[in-house]
């Protein structure tokens, strides 16, 4: 992909395609500002750059029948998502549709040589099975936090050795196409906007539960990333003063009461004091435990595990009622791997958002689990190149 669209106009109506597919000519008129001249004027210019095509005669609507006009199907987007303990790699097309999903458990503490190295044998094989030519453009996800412009994360709690690793430039040098870097959360949370539970909320948080602990802000259909990058690092607010010591250096913080590191750790603890049958079997045969481990005791009827999952979520709901109160979001959506907890979680989440937060807040606000699961993130990631691709250069 070299062309880029020439104006905010032509940006417009390809983000319009990108989210609502082919569309005709007057159909994309009642949606921009434009006159028909004017409109017809930059839809010959898309199609000469190539990025749009003619896609057959639209439906009557009087008159003369007008042409569908749809982003060019030949348009692969790849989508990275960086986790703690696993990679996601995908491929989809302009309308971001996922075409080709693949996972691979990797730490994200071997540092970045090692973890590019298998996100790019993981893109080599999508490209090899015929999904891709090449890439038009990338998003890549990190489980920290990012100095946006530049694509470099800084100082990560949980990815030693990635502190000012310049991640676009090296993966955009390898792949051969612009690259675009983000934190993990905030594009779980694009992700639910374009294609998930998010589709019709304009201000909404998107809390992501895993190894760590962050949260996606997207004001008026954007996300908001702070001055520096760094909105929506929750993990990090105290619940406990003088409480467990956290990876970040301080005490006490969200993360190092509740996440899928301290899940498991609670759970092992819990399994070797004798305190739950149910979770030392688990122990025993494992030979270490996880947040599905603690998610099926739970449904199995174990006390500890619910025990387990209800103070964890109280003490997330305990952060996201601060949130709420100060934002009024239109929407909660909660995500990551610790979400296999399920209804559970969720359950004293609410409690705790409902309980302290003002009614006229919390009269009409869902808080619910994300519909995505592990695609939210590689196509949050998909989002965000393409958003910027749709972007007068």
């Amino acid at each position: 992909m070299t062309a880029r669209p020439a104006n905010t106009h032509q940006a417009r109506l390809l983000r319009l395609l990108r989210d609502g597919g082919p569309n005709s000519r007057a159909q994309l008129g009642d949606q921009v500002d434009l006159s028909r001249s004017k409109l017809a004027v930059e839809v010959d210019r898309l199609l000469e750059t190539g990025l749009v095509v003619a896609d057959g005669l639209a439906a009557s609507r009087g008159g003369r029948r007008s042409h569908n006009i749809r982003l060019a199907p030949g348009l692969r987007f790849l989508g990275v998502d960086i986790g703690a303990t696993s990679i996601d790699v995908a491929v989809t097309n302009a309308e971001l549709e996922v075409l080709g999903h693949l996972n691979h458990p990797m730490d994200v503490r071997e540092g970045p040589v090692a973890v590019f190295e298998q996100v790019l044998a993981m893109a080599a094989k999508l490209r090899a099975s015929g999904l891709a030519e090449g890439f038009d453009g990338a998003g890549i996800g990190v489980p920290g936090p990012v100095r946006f412009p530049e694509g470099v994360p800084v100082a990560p709690p949980i990815m030693p050795g990635w502190d000012g690793f310049p991640v676009r430039e090296a993966l955009s040098q390898e792949l051969g196409c612009p690259v675009m870097v983000d934190n993990d959360v905030n594009l779980m949370a694009l992700g639910e906007q374009h294609a998930g539970v998010a589709r019709s909320v304009g201000d909404f948080l998107c809390v992501k539960i895993g190894t760590g602990i962050g949260c996606g802000i997207v004001v008026g259909g954007e996300v908001y990333r702070g001055t520096t990058g760094s909105a929506g690092d929750i993990g990090h607010i105290q619940v406990e003063p003088d409480g467990r010591a956290c990876a970040c250096g301080n005490r006490g913080c969200l993360e190092a009461h509740f996440s899928g590191a301290a899940l498991a750790r609670d759970a092992e603890d819990a399994a070797r004091t004798g305190r739950s049958p149910e979770l030392a079997a688990r122990l025993d045969g494992a030979g270490k435990l996880s947040a599905v481990d603690v998610a099926a005791a739970a449904a199995a009827g174990d006390p500890t595990a619910l025990d387990l999952i209800r103070e964890g979520g109280n003490r997330v709901g305990q952060v996201i009622a601060g949130l709420v109160s100060f934002f009024n979001p239109g929407l909660v959506v909660i995500g990551g791997g610790v979400t296999g907890l399920g209804h559970n979680l969720l359950a004293s989440v609410r409690t705790q958002v409902y309980r302290q937060s003002l009614p006229l807040a919390t009269g009409n606000l869902p808080i619910v689990l994300g519909e995505l699961g592990p695609v939210a993130g590689v196509t949050g990631a998909a989002r965000l190149i393409s958003d910027h691709l749709f972007s007068p250069a």
